[in-house]
């Protein structure tokens, strides 16, 4: 059994983001081949939300699957080995199972004997609220490495059969190694948020304890994401921009300084209006959604590292994440590179 860890009487430590990692299944559903199953095309999809395709995860591939896959690519770009690894956090509301949490069957398939292992569930946001938990952690001195990662199997909870949400969705992860690393900033700032009151805008209500699923209403499809779009996207842009104007206030940092922003990626049109209200280029912004779709807790974690694998930011550079999500949650961060 591991011992327990005593709590050290030092001052807080910075947390650094010292590696990351991602991982996308290889077969890719364009907007072409959803035509072929539901009322829409390539043109409603591609003006409306900015998307061309998503990845599709293979028959039985897990959301544990992706995630050690994320998992151990983030642990290469960090340098790292898995014994080194305290915690394992895993943002997902595609677990592969209720429990055991996916942070335990990621442990087993990346051998992080070590790791104390759990899950969050804050659906799209999951990736921030993971990385802020463990802020939390290295801060005190509790662990010194930890492995987050935002993953999802959005396949699995898709109606097909619904044209305003199949078409959005799809399956990825993303990860990141944080560890104290001294002489930089790392995670300045950090703001979280929710409001449960609207809750029915973008859920899932079958499947849990209140809507079981049974042989009566299995045909319901109670257990498949609903949203009602108009609503989210205006929650969204309103919910994004507060949070990132705050997380920058607080790092007493203006946009304009930011090298890089890295928004969650469900649609290209909040994006553009996030952009519009804070004055920002397009081009500070980092965009795949068109390729990968809305992978929830696994976008901005997918994002992240494309981006920090193709040199969008350079060390002490200033970046900022926001994410919205299902909650409704959502989330920033500004990290110095």
């Amino acid at each position: 059994m591991t011992q327990p860890r005593p709590r050290l009487s030092q001052p807080k430590r910075t947390v650094s983001i010292i590696g990351t990692g991602s991982y996308l299944p290889e077969k890719i559903l364009t907007n072409a081949e959803l035509e072929k199953t539901v009322e829409t095309s390539d043109e409603w999809i591609t003006t409306r939300t900015g998307i061309r395709e998503r990845r599709i995860a293979a028959e039985g591939e897990t959301t544990s699957d992706l995630a050690s896959k994320a998992a151990l690519s983030a642990m290469e770009n960090a340098g790292i080995t898995a014994d080194e690894i305290d915690l394992i956090i895993v943002a997902t509301i595609t677990p592969d199972m209720f429990f055991p949490s996916t942070a335990c069957f990621v442990q087993t398939k990346i051998g992080a004997k070590h790791a104390a292992c759990f899950d969050v569930s804050a659906a799209c946001a999951g990736f921030l609220y993971a990385l802020e938990i463990a802020q939390q952690f290295i801060t005190s001195h509790t662990y010194d490495t930890i492995l987050v990662i935002g993953a999802e199997k959005l396949s699995s909870i898709v109606d097909w059969t619904d044209r305003n949400t199949c078409v959005l969705f799809g399956d990825g992860a993303g990860a990141a190694v944080l560890r104290h690393r001294g002489g930089t900033h790392g995670v300045i700032s950090t703001y979280m948020a929710s409001d449960g009151g609207l809750s029915d805008i973008l859920y899932i209500p079958g499947g849990g304890s209140r809507f079981p699923i049974t042989k009566d209403n299995a045909d319901q499809r109670l257990n498949c994401i609903k949203m009602n779009g108009k609503e989210t996207y205006k929650h969204a842009v309103i919910s994004m921009l507060d949070a990132a104007n705050r997380a920058l206030a607080d790092a007493n940092l203006k946009a304009s300084d930011l090298a890089c922003i890295i928004p969650h990626q469900a649609n290209l049109r909040i994006i553009e209006a996030i952009a519009d209200r804070m004055k920002v280029p397009m081009e500070r912004f980092m965009i795949n959604l068109d390729r990968y779709g809305n992978t929830s807790a696994g976008a901005v974690a997918i994002a992240l590292d494309e981006a920090n694998r193709t040199g969008r930011m350079k060390e002490g550079d200033y970046i900022l994440l926001v994410v919205f999500g299902g909650g409704l949650t959502w989330a920033s961060s500004v990290i110095q590179w």
